[in-house]
This record gives structure tokens, C-alpha cells and sequence, in this order.
């Protein structure tokens, strides 16, 4: 594990941890002296007091940065500091930070969905509007998110996606669907292991659904099939020949 140790100025500070390992939880260090020093790696955040050691050999796991103590100034001093670019997304949730960079293979995957939903939008006339990794947050909620991909159904101005995708490529992490469901989005579709699993804001809470309320006439089970193929473009062709009946 790498762990920025970069002393900074200020009441509150954190203990960066950074997890490189597929199945494991990094562990949370309690508020202390050392913090995060707004400074970037592939990892998310380093410093001069960072411990060097070698870097990760499984080049297609996902890489998480955790932050502990954080206040919602901080988070948004984050935020500005990663400025425009997409390789770190950022999770907040009552103070608590999730960094992570995805691996090639989550991109792929969720790059490939995304494609594929817009396929099925475009043949069946629907007016499905993407607006990939938003930064969705709200301060009352204590919450904010970076889904790998999101959509507004219709043409207008939302405070908040209609439809968030997540990959679940390497386990562990923020619970996003307890993030989402704060933030108020109203589906959130996960993929993991292969399937499409959806969850539809019902009150306060997820109910999983067989099927989406969004895309009622999408063939989920399909779509996940279709994600598995190395061609993405290949893949599209497919869906819209069956869309089309051929």
C-alpha cells in the first residue's frame, strides 16, 4: 500500500491508504497529523512524505484512495484540485472520500454499455440525453458521486441523472447505491460479474427490479451479454439488427 503522509496546514486531517488489491478493503487510519496533499498520481493523491514502494502488478484492477474525517469544503477543494479530468472519480459520503481510477477493463465495460443504450435509444426514437461521469452532489445530503456513466430522459435541465450506471469490476469501496439513494437519482444500474442488476428509488429506498421503469423494453439480460464482446462496434451492430427484427 502507498500512503501520502504530506503535512498540510489546517484543523482537520486525514491519513490517506491507498488499495491496490482486488478483493481486499484497504484499512481506515483514524484522524491524525498527516492529510492529503492535493497532489496526483495514478493512484489519486501522493506527497513528499509518501512511503515509495513498487507499484501494482495487476494492471486491470481498479486503484482506491480512501480519506477519513473529510469535511464537505474539503471535498469540494478535491474536486477543484482533480479539476476536468477523468482518470480519478471521486465519492463522498458523510465524510468519507472514495478516489478511484479505473482499470482498462472497467472502462471498456462501461463504454460499451454506454453504447449499447444509446443503440437501443436511437432505434426505439427515445430522447435519452448522456451526460457520462456528472458530478452529482448535494451538501444537505452529505453526499456526492461520479457514476461511470449517466442519462436524462427528455430534454432539460435536471439537478440530478435520471439513469446512473456503475461497473463493479473490483470489489469493495463506497456504498453507491447508499449515495445515490441520498442524492435522489431515480435508477441506478450496476454491473457486476456479467448481469445488470436494477435498482428503483422507491421512498427512501433501492427495490431491485427484474426489468427498468426508464427502458421498460430493453433486454437487460442481453445487454450484459453484448458487453462481453471484445468488438463494441460489432456488438451494436447486433443489437440494432434484433431491434429491427433481423
Amino acid at each position: 500500500m502507498r500512503r501520502c503522509a504530506h503535512r498540510t496546514g489546517g484543523e482537520r486531517r486525514a491519513r490517506v491508504v491507498v488499495d491496490h488489491a482486488r478483493d481486499e478493503r484497504p484499512a481506515r487510519r483514524d484522524v491524525g497529523d498527516e492529510r492529503w496533499c492535493g497532489r496526483w498520481n495514478e493512484a489519486g493523491c501522493y506527497g513528499e512524505g509518501m512511503t515509495p514502494i513498487a507499484p501494482a502488478t495487476d494492471r486491470d484492477t481498479d486503484q482506491r484512495v480512501y480519506l477519513h474525517g473529510v469535511s464537505w469544503d474539503d471535498y469540494e477543494r478535491l474536486l477543484d484540485m482533480r479539476g476536468e479530468s477523468s482518470g480519478v472519480r471521486i465519492t463522498f459520503l458523510e465524510g468519507e472520500v472514495e478516489l478511484m481510477s479505473p482499470s482498462r477493463s472497467h472502462e471498456r465495460i462501461k463504454k460499451t454499455l454506454a453504447r449499447l443504450v444509446e443503440a437501443y435509444a436511437e432505434e426505439r426514437g427515445l430522447a435519452l440525453n448522456g451526460c457520462g461521469s456528472w458530478t452529482i452532489k448535494e451538501r444537505r445530503e452529505d453526499r456526492g458521486a461520479e457514476p461511470d456513466e449517466c442519462y436524462v430522459l427528455g430534454v432539460h435541465e435536471p439537478e440530478r441523472p435520471d439513469l446512473a450506471i456503475e461497473v463493479v469490476w473490483t470489489s469493495g469501496g463506497l456504498d453507491k447505491l447508499e449515495v445515490y439513494r441520498g442524492l435522489g437519482v431515480r435508477e441506478v444500474w450496476t454491473w457486476i460479474d456479467g448481469r445488470i442488476v436494477v435498482h428503483e428509488l422507491e421512498g427512501e429506498r433501492y427495490v431491485e427490479r427484474a426489468r427498468s421503469a426508464l427502458l421498460p423494453g430493453l433486454d437487460l439480460a442481453r445487454v450484459a451479454s453484448l458487453a462481453a464482446r471484445p468488438d463494441q462496434t460489432q456488438a451494436g451492430r447486433e443489437l440494432r439488427q434484433e431491434l429491427r427484427g433481423g
